[in-house]
């Protein structure tokens, strides 16, 4: 899978998370979690982080069952809108255009389903927001200040590689990989935005978001998003952490939503400006890429996944499983 990048996508943009009672995600993620209400309607909730001038980074949506409707990329211009849209229709992948209703605060935006079956949009306008960064007399909690990154499973993550980074320009900022001599890769960390990942791709049975990462601005913001979290009676939606990364380096906590949607909090990762720079490299078999100190993840971290939604029929897509299995480390 090839093709000549004509078009410019800039950073990760939102994510759409599906949930069974809007008034209480958007009391779990506004009051307990720190981010704000841009506006709502009856089926949505539009919340943004310290860092947004746009209108929302996260979309709570009403639905049945919860999950993931779609996640989205900021493009560089409209014109990139067309150019995408040419390649996914070359390709014969499924691809619509948001309609009105469908796309509150956005311009033209694109919706497709991609070779590794995400359901993905493109946009590149989005109305403006006031700018929360020096406002600190609402800042809450963990201040959290930007979505960061997607982490999504699929069954064959070296193709996943391959097609984020050969088709749409994607950079590794770190990578797992087999033994020689094949150096098959296991999961990669791919960026467009100047920091390690915009979207993280693993291999495991797809497709699957494992989760969002939300950035935090400082890492005390790790240790009070925790401390409000069992406050407000959430103790036990706190699933991984509070630990560190090997890969990136981060400091997180991971944490359930009321309907069990993943998302991970998340600071102390390093810029990766210098495009030219060859990948970290980790072995399959080095406990510390996951855990760099901290407790190792729980069962269900592996187990447990958000579903990924068919764009014209808006059903579950049913995972398939992958081609090859990587053996957890985990603890019950």
């Amino acid at each position: 899978m090839s093709g000549s990048i004509d078009f410019n996508i800039t950073r990760m943009g939102y994510i759409e998370f599906l949930v069974t009672d809007l008034e209480r995600a958007r009391d779990f993620y506004v009051d307990v979690i720190g981010l704000y209400e841009t506006e709502r309607d009856a089926e949505h909730v539009y919340l943004r982080a310290i860092e947004d001038r746009e209108h929302h980074c996260i979309v709570l949506r009403k639905a049945p069952q919860p999950g993931v409707s779609h996640f989205a990329f900021k493009v560089e211009c409209e014109e990139d809108l067309d150019r995408l849209h040419a390649k996914f229709t070359t390709l014969k992948r499924p691809v619509r255009w948001l309609a009105d209703n469908q796309r509150t605060a956005q311009g033209r935006t694109l919706l497709v389903q991609d070779p590794l079956n995400f359901a993905v949009a493109f946009y590149a306008e989005m109305a403006s927001a006031p700018w929360l960064l020096q406002k600190y007399h609402l800042h809450r909690h963990g201040c959290p200040t930007r979505l960061d990154h997607v982490n999504v499973l699929t069954p064959d993550a070296h193709r996943g590689y391959e097609w984020y980074c050969n088709d749409l320009g994607f950079r590794p900022a770190e990578i797992t990989e087999g033994e020689a001599p094949e150096h098959r890769i296991w999961a990669s960390w791919l960026y467009r935005k100047a920091t390690v990942h915009d979207i993280a791709v693993m291999n495991g049975p797809g497709p699957r978001v494992h989760h969002a990462g939300i950035s935090l601005m400082d890492p005390m913001g790790v240790i009070r998003a925790c401390d409000a979290l069992a406050g407000a009676g959430y103790a036990d939606n706190i699933e991984r952490g509070p630990a560190r990364h090997g890969i990136s380096n981060a400091l997180f906590v991971y944490i359930r939503d009321p309907d069990g949607n993943r998302f991970e909090l998340y600071t102390g990762d390093y810029l990766t400006t210098d495009r030219n720079s060859e990948p970290l490299r980790w072995s399959l078999d080095n406990p510390r890429r996951q855990t760099y100190w901290g407790p190792p993840p729980p069962r269900r971290w592996f187990e447990e996944h958000m579903s990924v939604h068919d764009i014209m029929t808006g059903k579950p897509i049913p995972p398939t499983e992958p081609l090859l299995r990587a053996v957890p480390t985990y603890v019950d």
